[in-house]
């Protein structure tokens, strides 16, 4: 446990400009616009706005746990695995934003949850109902689809509880000390990895999916899910059918009063779904052989017997 906000409602806790005050005001979120949609339980149950983008616990790199977060610089994620995958200076137009005269040349369609809808993939066997976050359709000057990549957006979730915090900056006050939450790391074992095979290996049965299932993510999460695999993902050249592409993200250093932190891309790696099951089903960073039998003995020992 134990947390502090680094950044809340797109700027520093300590930052006193127009922009920052408006922000908290607000309560709206400076990098896609609208109402801060990140909530926490207040009093009797209620939700409360929290307006916490990014957080740092035990160590001072900051984590972003507001997927929002991740949409900085105009959905600039999209933006760079586009030109990944289609090339450089195909443009980028929002689902919601189509439109006849965007004939005549070919462009890539964002399709996702706040630009023009999510795509949900085809129930099977009892077993369905997912959504990918965001499908990136390139299609020609006719409108005819020619190829497409699906791309899945995580942050972190929080647990615990960091209202006293919050309250306090949202009062225009200072906080010492630290929030008594902390960061839900199992939750990359118990939702995004088995989600992330499922929905590979649903994609990699389409013939224009050419270039598999993007993962944009804060560094920490990458890094927490290379431990949990036991460092044993197989690198690949190049996004291809069937590979699963890990890209994760910081924010950039400290900026002036009334100023947003940059992202800043920490790195990619390229591999396939079937690597990712493999590891995540035989992990290599296990305890100790017979770690349950010394915890028994100690235990025991401890009655006194």
């Amino acid at each position: 446990m134990a947390l502090q906000i680094v950044e809340f409602f797109g700027y520093a806790p300590a930052d006193k400009s127009t922009a920052a005050a408006a922000a908290r005001r607000n309560l709206t979120c400076p990098f896609v616009g609208g109402p801060c949609t990140k909530t926490l339980r207040g009093d009797g149950g209620v939700k409360l706005v929290a307006g916490a983008c990014t957080v740092r616990q035990a160590t001072p790199n900051p984590i972003i746990c507001c997927p929002k977060r991740l949409y900085a610089e105009e959905y600039r994620i999209l933006q760079d695995i586009a030109g990944a995958v289609f090339g450089p200076g195909v443009p980028i137009i929002a689902g919601n934003q189509i439109s006849p005269g965007t004939r005549g040349r070919n462009r890539v369609f964002a399709l996702g949850s706040a630009l023009g809808g999510e795509i949900r993939l085809p129930p099977t066997g009892g077993r369905g109902g997912f959504f990918v976050d965001w499908i990136l359709a390139l299609a020609d000057g006719n409108g005819e689809l020619k190829e497409f990549v699906a791309v899945e957006v995580q942050s972190i979730d929080t647990t615990g509880n960091y209202r006293k915090e919050r309250d306090a900056y949202l009062a225009d006050k200072e906080f010492t000390g630290y929030s008594n939450a902390g960061i839900n790391w199992e939750n990359v074992n118990k939702r995004i990895l088995p989600q992330l095979i499922y929905k590979g290996h649903v994609l990699r049965r389409e013939t224009l999916c050419r270039a598999g299932l993007f993962f944009v993510c804060p560094t920490p999460v990458y890094e927490k899910i290379s431990v949990r695999v036991g460092g044993k993902l197989l690198k690949y050249p190049a996004p291809a059918p069937g590979t699963l592409t890990f890209r994760w993200y910081d924010i950039g250093p400290e900026v002036r009063s009334g100023q947003k932190r940059k992202l800043a891309a920490g790195g990619q790696l390229t591999t396939t779904v079937e690597q990712l099951a493999y590891a995540f089903l035989s992990p290599g960073n296990l305890p100790p052989e017979d770690s349950y039998a010394k915890a028994i003995r100690a235990k025991i020992a401890a009655f006194g017997i």
